[in-house]
């Protein structure tokens, strides 16, 4: 019988991407778009106090290409955090205009091939991984994927050893990135319709080329790794979304 990983669990993730209705905003009055601003500005201080108690974190961007013009990343401590921040979303005035695009839930996830030395839950390293303050990176690489379950390929029925193999020799590729690149890494099964989630954040997004071109060559990506869209983003901050809208 192949064996399991066990894997720690934290905050519950929110991808949510909207495409932005411009010609129905055009037609909202001067004083609605001031109100639709000012009702938003309310709920992002809602979020803030979130951030601030601790109980989750939150990033705006802004989307190249043309899947979606906004990605908003929710962390929050249950998934019904995540639900109740949708509806809170849904109900403002500007959300006439924010069409969903596509979503992506997930729990921030930490394998082990190695049993640690001591529990996960009380060591602050690992407890800093699992309830991540998203970092305040000029740019965002968001992908969801999974491992391939072929007729010929199939992660699922290769032996812990093997796959904790090919997943230190991925991380050992991908090390000499970390500097210039942080990453928080969601698992989805059973919750979205990829296995997991990838969310990478850099001032410089040449690296997220480099660094998923150098990866793709180890075993574990060329042989059983399967990839959904790629989304990439920058940073929106909360002070100039009047700016953004005007």
């Amino acid at each position: 019988m192949v064996e399991t990983v066990e894997t720690y669990d934290g905050w519950y993730t929110l991808h949510d991407f909207r495409v932005i209705d411009w010609e129905k905003w055009q037609q909202f009055s001067n004083e609605r778009k001031k109100q639709a601003l000012k009702e938003l500005h309310v709920l992002l201080e809602k979020w803030q106090q979130a951030v601030e108690h601790k109980q989750g974190s939150h990033g705006i961007y802004q989307v190249a290409g043309n899947k979606a013009d906004f990605m908003f990343m929710v962390l929050r401590p249950e998934m019904k955090d995540l639900i109740d921040w949708k509806t809170e979303l849904n109900k403002l005035d500007i959300a006439h205009v924010l069409t969903p695009a596509d979503s992506f839930v997930s729990i921030v996830e930490k394998s082990s091939y190695t049993k640690p030395e001591q529990d996960s839950y009380t060591n602050p390293e690992m407890l800093k991984k699992l309830y991540p303050a998203i970092p305040k990176k000029q740019y965002i690489c968001f992908y969801p994927m999974s491992k391939k379950r072929g007729e010929t390929e199939n992660w699922f029925t290769l032996y812990k050893n093997e796959r904790g193999r090919m997943m230190f020799d991925h991380i050992k590729t991908a090390k000499p990135y970390t500097e210039n690149v942080k990453r928080i890494i969601t698992g989805a099964m059973g919750l979205d319709d990829y296995e997991w989630g990838v969310s990478l954040f850099s001032d410089d997004p040449l690296q997220f080329k480099k660094l998923i071109y150098d990866t793709r060559f180890d075993e574990v990506s060329a042989k059983y790794g399967v990839f959904g869209s790629f989304y990439i983003g920058s940073y929106l901050e909360e002070i100039n979304i009047d700016a953004y809208f005007s």
